[in-house]
Order: structure tokens, then sequence, then C-alpha cells
């Protein structure tokens, strides 16, 4: 026998902190929706989607009356037609109203509105501070890459705390909105609006309630962080202007959309936003009239992807919008944290200046790349003291420990400074070439990262991203047919082979040099073999199984020279577990022919 009690603790230990689909068929493209006994934080709302057909679905009378028979009230429809119920007071366990739900044959899911956090840890000029734009080691090579593109005709949406003003700034904002429609949170005394101003997220010791354990939410009097602003200055002030800091994609144009405001920001009001942002409809709002081709999200909570999250995430990347997120800054699995957990987003993890993995940063299969995030302090060092400034990411912020005051730039650290890194990278890209979609945009920046200058306990995806060696790329071989598939596809233990496709319909023949980029999921993967199966039915191997190899997952990208094959038609990725013990599943894949 290939293993004994040791294999079984770590399957028990895989199923404690993995929520791995069925082993017996391919699982829905939706996953189960987040349970409320696992958030740490209160929430005040239920997200309830109803079924094509039903009454509820298409009618506010029923849907409430529905919700209403339950005890609970509704407080709005959503864009994609879910109703936000109320549930009466703040709470960080509601299973029984959810359940209520759940045995409503006429309910598709329900689940927690939850608060989502800005991804950074805020301490409270200068180009030659931006460590992280140049430097040898750990900076990001954006120099290079400025003689080729500067962002310009590229909107990036800031899906955030919305914008203080800052002359860094100036001139760079273009319309957004404010999507949060709790007026007492809000603090602008009303709901959704046209004005997306950081009205700040200051809060006291327990305004926010309290988590599962009973302990105040937050721990201790909070000042604003004008988190927004300062991502914003990351992806573009301007540059070359005498003052301040210097831009990544500084001829881009920003995008304010506010959702996060005291407390947090509601899932749903996050949603619409994504919605709004990347040109679709959402009801109430008028239409975006400058549709962002990137969106960047530097905030998040701990739970599994949900339905909300994935219908919002897929319609963007449906209509040519790269979602770029923050991984998280709880140094634990990345799995377990949302939306950077969710299907199509390319996921950022943080490092320092010496090039390691961040203390703080998440990590795991489902980054996609890191890039710089700073650390205003050492990992050993108290928390929220400043004794490393210098190692910090610094930008545009603002002075106002409450309501804003004077414009200025201070270092922070965190996974929402690294994202803001790569949407920059992203609309440097999207510049260039605006043809390019999502999933090329994906693959260029995690193909040509390169190796990270540290250690990455836990994995940090393709590596460091190397902003000047991705836009070359894009000149010497632009991508064409680059596809994804994000639809998880369970692995049999020790069963017949599964496949997973992608459709192209690119005339000619693929490259010798075709590129396949794969995440499968798996608590041993010594026991896949995987191969990449052509529209005519040959078969490339990439990976033989391994009687050796006990490491979980299998991120890699593999280069195949299929230039005998004719691009069009439908291409398989086909993975097979030879042994048992273990199960796993494929998470996405990506096919770029040439």
């Amino acid at each position: 026998m290939r293993r004994t009690s040791v294999c079984a603790a770590a399957v028990s230990a895989a199923v404690l902190s993995v929520v791995a689909p069925p082993a017996t068929a391919a699982p829905a493209q939706i996953q189960a929706q987040p349970d409320s006994t696992q958030t740490t934080r209160p929430f005040e709302r239920l997200i309830v989607g109803y079924k094509p057909g039903t009454a509820e679905a298409s009618s506010d009378s029923a849907a409430s009356d529905d919700v209403r028979g339950k005890g609970k009230s509704v407080h709005r429809r959503m864009s994609s037609g879910a109703v936000v119920v109320d549930l009466g007071a703040k709470t960080a366990n509601a299973d029984s109203t959810i359940q209520a739900f759940k045995n409503d044959p006429k309910v598709a899911y329900v689940e927690p509105d939850l608060l989502m956090q800005p991804f950074a840890d805020p301490n409270d000029t200068e180009y030659s501070r931006q460590w992280d734009l140049f430097e040898a080691t750990a900076g990001m090579n954006v120099p290079g890459a400025w003689s080729s593109t500067t962002g310009a005709g590229v909107t990036v949406a800031v899906i955030d705390t919305g914008y203080v003003t800052h002359s860094d700034l100036a001139g760079k904002v273009v319309a957004g909105y404010d999507f949060v429609s709790d007026s007492a949170r809000a603090r602008d005394n009303n709901g959704r609006d046209s004005n997306p101003a950081d009205e700040g997220d200051w809060t006291a010791r327990g305004e926010c309630g309290t988590d599962a354990n009973g302990q105040p939410v937050p721990p201790s009097d909070q000042s604003s962080s004008w988190h927004g602003t300062h991502v914003a200055g990351t992806i573009a002030a301007a540059t070359n202007n005498g003052k301040g800091i210097a831009g990544i994609a500084y001829d881009a144009k920003i995008q304010p959309l506010r959702v996060l405001a005291k407390c947090g920001g509601a899932t749903s009001d996050i949603a619409d936003a994504i919605t709004w942002a990347s040109g679709g409809t959402v009801s109430g709002v008028p239409a975006n009239q400058t549709p962002a081709k990137v969106v960047n999200m530097s905030l998040g909570g701990q739970s599994s992807c949900s339905t909300t999250y994935q219908n919002a995430i897929n319609g963007a990347i449906n209509r040519g919008t790269t979602i770029v997120v923050a991984a998280g800054n709880s140094n634990a699995n990345v799995a377990n944290f949302t939306p950077a957990n969710c299907s199509g987003v390319l996921t950022v993890a943080a490092t320092g200046r010496e090039g390691n993995k961040a203390f703080y940063s998440n990590f795991g299969s489902r980054i996609d790349v890191a890039a710089p995030g700073g650390e205003t302090r050492r990992g050993t060092d108290t928390p929220g003291t400043i004794t490393t400034p210098e190692n910090g990411i610094w930008s545009t912020l603002n002075a106002g420990a409450t309501t804003p005051g004077a414009e200025n730039y201070k270092p922070y650290q965190g996974t929402s400074m690294a994202a803001p890194h790569i949407a920059g990278l992203a609309a440097l890209l999207v510049a260039k070439k605006p043809s390019l979609t999502p999933a090329q945009v994906k693959d260029l920046i995690k193909t040509n990262a390169r190796a990270l200058p540290g250690t990455c306990s836990g994995g940090c995806g393709a590596g460091l991203a190397d902003a000047a060696k991705t836009v070359a790329a894009l000149d010497s071989t632009p991508p064409s047919g680059g596809s994804e598939n994000t639809t998880d596809v369970a692995i049999p233990d020790r069963g017949v082979a599964v496949t997973s496709s992608i459709t192209s319909t690119l005339a000619g023949n693929a490259s010798a040099t075709t590129k396949v980029g794969v995440d499968i999921v798996h608590t041993y993967r010594g026991d896949l073999v995987i191969d990449l199966v052509a529209p005519d039915g040959t078969a490339y191997r990439l990976k033989n199984s391994s009687s050796s190899d006990s490491a979980d997952n299998v991120v890699a990208t593999y280069t195949v020279n299929a230039s005998s094959e004719v691009a069009a038609g439908t291409w398989k990725l086909r993975v097979q577990d030879l042994y048992s013990g273990d199960t796993g599943y494929i998470n996405s894949w990506n096919l770029t022919l040439r």
C-alpha cells in the first residue's frame, strides 16, 4: 500500500480546510454558498435568489410576501434579480432563517450579505521611495514598460471607499458612483447617488457589533483609511509633474466606485458595482458612460465564493473586463477568502522589499501572481506599529482622521497595495492592445512573471509580475486564441479520466509554443496524469504520475509543440487519478494557441 494512517490524516485535514467537490461527478459551476457559521463579522441582511419562472423571481410583491412569511422584510431587489432581505439586526449567525429559505423549493440560493473589508494594514512623497516600481531585487520593473505604453485610453474602476480629492490625481478621475445603499453607513444622509466622494470610514470600538466570539468590532477606535485614494494613486497618479508619486498606468483614467463605508461594504452593493463598472445594467442607476476595461478590488472577507459574486464577475468578464482582486492579509489559504477565490479573477498576493511573500499575505493554489505590497513593519513587530516605513508602498492619501483634511502621501502595506500594481499593468497591456481578452491579460501577466526573488511558503502563483517583460512579450508574440475554462470538474479517486473543454475558432495551425495553464486542486498530485488533447484526438502529455510527488495541487504553465494541429475545434484538458486515497478537481485551465 502506498499510504497508511498518515494519508488518512492528510485527507481529514484537507476536508476541514477546503470544501471539495463530490468525487462522483463534476460539480455545478456555482459551488456551496457561504455558511453563516463560518463568518467572523456580523451581518444584517441576506441575499436570496429565486428560481427562474417563480413569481418571486419577477414580482416584487410576491417576493415581499414570501419574505414576510418567514418573518423578515425585503430591503431591495438587485440587478441580478435576487432580493436583499433585512434580518432586523446585526448578527454573526442566521442559520434558522437561512435554513427556512433553503427549504423553500422556490429558492435557488441564499447567502449572507457579508460586509467586505479593505485588504490593507493602514499605518499613518516621492518617486525615490517607490522601490516597488524600479528596484532590481523586488521591484516590478515598471519604467521599462513606459516607452511602449502608459495606459492612455483605458479606464480602471476602483471599487473601494470612494475618492477624496488629491492634486496628484487631478484630471485623472471620470464619473463614478456611490453604491453604498445603507445611508447610516454611507454618512452622506442618503443611499446610492452619483457622488463617489469618500466620506470617511472611521469607526469607534464596537460600533460595528460583535464577532462570533462576542468581541467588539472593531476591537479599537479606527481612523478613516482613505483607502480608495491610496489604491488609485498606485494605478494612475500623475507622472513627470514635478511632485508626489508616479502611477503605473499614469495616462489611464480612474473611475471611483464607492462600496466601502463605515463597518465595511455589503456584498450586494459590491456585486452591483462590478456589473455597472463593466457596462452592465443596474436598476435605478444611470448607464455607465465610460465602462472600465479593468476593475481593481482591494477588498474581501472570509467565505467561499458566492453565487452573487460569481454571477457579477462572469458578466463583467464576458463584457471584456479584467477583474483584479487582492488575496487578503490573514497569512492563510486564499481558497477561503472571497472574492479572491472566485473563478476568472486575477488574484494577487503581496511581496516585501526583499522579494519574500509579505508576512501577512494570503497564499495558495488560487494565487495567480505576486506584486509588491510592502511591509511597514516586520512580522515580529507589534501590530499597528510603523517600524519600517521605507519598505511600505507610498501613494496618495489624506491627513484627516475622520472627515477629509489636507492631502498628503503615506506608506501602506497589504495585498490591497499589491492588487493595484497588477491593475495598472493590465491597463498598460489593454492600452497597447485593446482587443485583449481578460483571459489573455491574465495569461500574459502570469507567463511573463519572474521567479520570486525570495521565498513563499504555500504558493504565490507564477511569481513576481514584471511589467517590462510582460509588455515586451505583447510586442514580440501577441497572444491570440487565448481562452479559459473556469468550470470546476471533479476528479474521481482512482477513476476514469475526466476532461474540461475549450473551443477555438482560430484559423490556421496552433503554435510550436502553445501555452497550457493548469490549476488543479488535489491533495496528492503524484496521483495525476495530465494530457492536452487536440481536436483530432492527438494527446500531448503534460504531466506523468509519480509515487514520490506527494505535494498538493498542480499550478503550472506547460509549453506544447502543437504546430501540426489545426487550431480550430475543441481542445480538452484530460486528467486521470491513477491511485486511491486522495481527491481533487480541475479548478481552471487556459489555452493560448499562438
